[in-house]
């Protein structure tokens, strides 16, 4: 089984992982400068402590032994004294110089270490030779000078000194490798603890970021489901932070937004139920009309010439409110999601023919279209959305109006194209909204401003759409895409 790290899968934009870094960048600070601050001072305590017990014990024991040594000194009695000075010193080597008159230099060592003045560095060698004028600030001609070397990468304090009126230079030469692995430890010491201090915060931080996420976690959660339409989502409220106004602030706002579309949702339901009463209402009265403009229909060529004119007016209104209230209608089906559609085998040229012949528009339509494309639709909605389209497109367009059908994969195709100056751009995204008329100089026009509407529900009822666009060799192209196959879609709205 692989194991997956904590972090696996988390995104760098995390707000859980961005806390968990801040958290450790904080404390990695912290513990590296409060570790680099204690070895700092653990090491010069060390160094100090160290170095000013072996240098007070070289110059106690310069002025006991170095300074009682004859003024002219043979190397045996330097030998023999660096010697004493070695045995007794807190494991130090010394080096005893003198200088002849004849310009001789006679040297005496002891100690642990093979000290040879070489080993002392030139600088140190200038200081400590140095004759200083003696004044009231300065009461010696000689001090004691040290230094820190590291041959061969091994630590070693280096000190020396003179015996004031005359005598050896001495020398003494410590090494500092016990100090030096001392400090390693203490060191790796602090770096453990840093590294300790690091999961410590990670673990705190984590613990910190559930702790301040968790809430912020539920809030996310409960504005999804408010955005997905559950407007009884609410938060449980605890506590007095900021979170908790927050969460107060949130229920306020998901119980104006369920109030608000609630009131939206009644009044839609009343226009919508209205626009339905008011249809059906018109219907009776309507069918009336209908059949008494059909008999003055029938009479209009023996009535008087002067009557003619507004009998023929009433007649055309009469079918025009008709078929507007036909189409508030079905304009209210949709709304309402009552429509339903009822399918069967349709031999789409046949179809799309008998269309052209129950409107007479045979010769002003040219249709291309290959018999046996068979598709399972709705034959009373292909009807409206063809006749729409084609209406459409002899009333704004130009005749001849041509009629493709084809099919792309599973995807029936039915193309309508007209031969006039094509739709104006700022027109094009409104052409499929209720009661859009692209001129304002014509408001009364024959349609109602409902027909492209209608038949872009019929299309979308039956899983497809209906497009609008200008074809680039001239006039409007609509084009209407409908599922081969609807028998998964049979039950849709």
């Amino acid at each position: 089984m692989k194991l997956r790290s904590p972090l696996s899968g988390r995104r760098w934009t995390s707000l859980r992982l961005r806390l968990i870094v801040v958290f450790g960048l904080v404390a990695l600070t912290a513990a590296v400068s409060a570790s680099g601050i204690a070895y700092w001072l653990n090491r010069e305590a060390v160094l100090s402590r160290t170095q000013e017990a072996a240098l007070g014990d070289f110059r106690q024991e310069m002025q006991n032994r170095a300074a009682r040594l004859p003024g002219d000194p043979t190397a045996e009695e330097l030998q023999r004294t660096a010697e004493q000075m070695a045995g007794s010193s807190p494991g130090y080597s010394v080096l005893l110089v003198d200088e002849k008159k004849d310009g001789r230099t006679v040297v005496g060592s002891g100690g642990p270490d093979a000290f040879k003045l070489t080993d002392v560095p030139r600088s140190l060698r200038h200081a400590v030779n140095d004759r200083q004028k003696v004044t009231s600030g300065n009461d010696a001609a000689y001090h004691m000078y040290w230094q820190r070397t590291k041959p061969d990468g091994n630590p070693y304090l280096v000190g020396g000194t003179r015996i004031v009126g005359g005598g050896p230079t001495g020398y003494m030469y410590k090494s500092l490798a016990t100090e030096r692995d001392d400090l390693n430890a203490l060191a790796w010491s602090l770096c453990i603890a840093t590294g300790l201090a690091l999961l410590g915060s990670a673990l705190l931080a984590q613990a910190a970021a559930s702790t301040v996420l968790r809430p912020v976690q539920r809030l996310g959660d409960a504005a999804r489901r408010l955005g997905e339409g559950e407007l009884d989502t609410r938060l449980d409220v605890s506590g007095n932070d900021e979170l908790a106004d927050l969460s107060h602030t949130f229920n306020k706002t998901a119980e104006a937004l369920e109030k608000k579309v609630a009131d939206m949702s009644a009044r839609e339901e009343s226009s919508r139920r209205f626009v339905a009463d008011m249809s059906h209402e018109l219907r009776t009265p309507l069918t009336a009309l209908t059949a008494v403009t059909e008999v003055l229909e029938e009479e209009i060529d023996g009535l008087d010439p002067m009557i003619a004119p507004a009998v023929e007016l009433v007649v055309s209104e009469t079918r025009r409110l008709n078929n507007l209230v036909e189409n508030l209608m079905e304009v209210t089906r949709f709304d309402a999601g009552t429509a339903r559609l009822v399918l069967d085998d349709v031999d789409v040229a046949d179809m799309v023919t008998a269309c052209i012949d129950a409107r007479a528009w045979l010769d002003a339509v040219e249709l291309d279209a290959e018999r046996g494309i068979v598709a399972r639709l709705d034959p009373r909605r292909l009807d409206v959305i063809l006749a729409n389209l084609i209406g459409n497109a002899l009333k704004h367009g130009g005749s001849p109006v041509r009629v493709s059908v084809r099919t792309e994969e599973r995807t029936l195709v039915i193309a309508v194209k007209d031969n006039g100056p094509g739709i104006p751009e700022d027109v094009l995204p409104h052409v499929f909204d209720r009661f859009y008329k692209a001129s304002a100089s014509r408001p009364k026009s024959d349609g109602s401003g409902l027909g492209l509407s209608i038949a872009m529900e019929n299309a979308h009822i039956h899983g497809g759409d209906i497009t609008a666009a200008n074809d680039p060799a001239g006039g409007a192209l609509f084009t209407l895409k409908l599922p081969v196959d609807l028998t998964e879609t049979e039950t849709g709205e």
